[in-house]
Formats: structure tokens, C-alpha cells, sequence
């Protein structure tokens, strides 16, 4: 009987896991032909998040609990869950519902059908602010463009992922990760299942602009080095302009002189070439600040508690 994992990360979704339960539990009653596991990673969450999923676990065997040691962010609960899930597949899904459970037995089956990435693509994103959602579509077009790595548009981190692609991913240890580049790094045989994303079943969600332009941050910064091209040729490009100011502003001394200084004129020069200046050096400072990170080679989480008991180095399967 082969099995499958389905890994949930949470970070304060007390409100929603009652639902989250329910659905699970009939979709895994009404798919008996298989092994099912569900791997909830809580990411250190304030609320009752954990005590709620212990609970779940108690009730039913085949839910299990991985209480991080402190709050490390969605993508390293996700590594943290890949690290840890047993099946021969494993489905990533959000604790929110948005991430419809009664679309797991299609990617079932084009997984059985050969697949090895089945990804849900969104064919509408709920309900989503109109700026976020443009903002959204304009920076995966914008990370398409200057990325060597095929990054899948408009498509998210609801997947099926066979074991294989989950062996690949648990090699791939950086600290700074963008998960979705890492599915399309790894490579294999992909294929979509369509979905209609849902609204959130319950609570607030946690992606506020800030999040989400850091993410958008790591996603460039970890898939291409066009800022730091751009740095050069925008040094490049400026170094001329200056040099045919240079060119002119003598020429004009020559010919017709100077008879004021032009105060105004440096100091527009002066500000423009130190924005110049100063936007390179942030740009260099974001990939400086990654190798610092990487070089540092700390563990990227640490479990606190599996299943309710202190955690012991063994995984949800001991003879892992």
C-alpha cells in the first residue's frame, strides 16, 4: 500500500484547524487504497495553534505535530516538514484551506499516471486585493525574465511531490530559501492540476506587504544576479553621462566661458551620482548579506517537542 504524506505549516491558525481537521480526515476516509500521514509543522505560533493540532493528533493517529523551537519562517517549517514526512509522496498545502483538500486526488492520480511534480495552478486567487494581485503577476514576470531557472507562473505551494523530488529538496540546506524556485531547480517531470483557490476558512492572514516584499527579495536575489549586472551597467551608463558632461562643460569654458558658477547643477550631479552610488551598495549588500548567512552553516531549525513529547533526533517514522 503506498503512502502519502500531506505537510501542513501553521503559524497561528488556531480559528481554521477544526475545519482543516474535518476535510483532512474525509478525504483521507474516502481514499482508504492508500497510506495516509499528515505532517503539521507548527512555525512557533502565540495562539493555540499547538496545543489545538496535539489534540488532533491524540484523536487521530494519523495526524503528528512538529512544534518548532521558535517562529523560522514558512519556508524553513516546509524544510523542516520535507525533512521529516515518510510517504512516498508528499502533498504541501496551507493550514488556511485556500489550498482546497478535495484537489489532492487528481494530483493523486497524475502522480500515478507518472508524474513527479504535480502543481496546482490557481485559475482564480480569491478574495485578493486588486494592487496585490497585479503586484503578484508583475513579479513573477519580472523573476521569468532575469532567471536562467524557469519560475512557473501564477502557481503557489499547493503540490504533490513524489519522494524522489523530496530527497532533492532535503540536499539543498541554504539558509535563505524561496521554495519555488527550489521545485523548478530540482527539475523532473511536472504537470498541473487546476484549482480554484478559495477564501481563507478562518482567521487573518499573515502575508502582509512587508513579508511579501521580502520574499519577493529572497526570490531575486536567490535565483539571479541581474541587480548586481544592472549595478554595473547603471555605473557604466553614468560614468559615460558624466564623462560627456565633463566633455561639455569644458568645451563651453573654452568657447564661451563661465561666468557664474553653476551651484544648482553640482549639486544635482552630486545627489544623483551618491542615489547611484548608494542603491549599488544595497544591492551588493543583499547577496553580501546571504554569503555571511551561508558561510555560518547553522542549523536552519531546531524541533522542540514531536507528537507532543520532547523531541529526540528520531523522526515520525523511527526506522527512517
Amino acid at each position: 500500500m503506498k503512502k502519502i504524506s500531506i505537510l501542513v505549516p501553521m503559524y497561528n491558525e488556531q480559528e481554521v484547524l477544526p475545519a482543516l481537521y474535518d476535510r483532512l480526515s474525509a478525504l483521507m476516509d474516502a481514499n482508504k487504497e492508500y497510506e495516509w500521514e499528515v505532517v503539521m509543522v507548527n512555525d512557533g505560533s502565540t495562539d493555540n495553534t499547538a496545543a489545538i493540532a496535539l489534540r488532533m493528533h491524540q484523536r487521530d493517529q494519523r495526524f503528528h505535530l512538529i512544534d518548532l523551537s521558535r517562529n523560522c519562517g514558512k519556508e524553513t517549517a516546509m524544510m523542516a516538514g520535507f525533512d521529516m514526512v515518510t510517504g512516498d509522496c508528499t502533498v504541501i498545502m496551507d493550514a488556511d484551506l485556500q489550498h482546497p483538500p478535495e484537489v489532492i486526488p487528481a494530483m493523486i492520480a497524475k502522480w500515478e499516471s507518472g508524474f513527479d511534480d504535480v502543481y496546482g495552478r490557481r485559475i482564480t486567487r480569491g478574495k485578493e486585493p486588486w494592487l496585490r494581485k497585479k503586484l503578484s503577476l508583475m513579479y513573477y514576470h519580472l523573476l521569468q525574465r532575469t532567471t536562467r531557472v524557469p519560475i512557473l507562473e501564477n502557481v503557489g505551494d499547493f503540490r504533490l511531490l513524489d519522494k524522489s523530488c523530496i530527497n532533492a529538496l532535503r540536499q539543498l540546506r541554504e539558509t535563505h530559501r524561496y521554495t519555488k524556485g527550489l521545485y523548478c531547480y530540482i527539475g523532473f517531470k511536472k504537470t498541473d492540476v487546476p484549482f480554484e483557490q478559495g477564501d481563507r476558512e478562518a482567521g487573518e492572514t499573515k502575508w502582509n506587504f512587508m513579508r511579501l516584499m521580502g520574499l519577493a527579495i529572497e526570490g531575486i536575489t536567490s535565483y539571479t544576479t541581474v541587480p548586481l549586472r544592472f549595478a554595473t551597467i547603471m555605473g557604466c551608463v553614468v560614468s559615460c553621462l558624466a564623462m560627456l558632461y565633463l566633455l561639455f562643460i569644458i568645451i563651453k569654458t573654452i568657447f564661451v566661458g563661465e561666468p557664474v558658477a553653476g551651484f544648482p547643477t553640482l549639486m544635482v550631479t552630486v545627489l544623483f551620482l551618491g542615489g547611484i552610488i548608494l542603491l549599488t551598495l544595497g544591492v551588493i549588500g543583499e547577496y553580501l548579506a546571504r554569503i555571511f548567512n551561508e558561510t555560518k552553516q547553522r542549523p536552519n531549525y531546531f524541533i522542540r517537542e514531536l507528537d507532543g513529547k520532547r523531541f529526540t533526533g528520531k523522526g515520525i517514522d523511527d526506522n527512517k
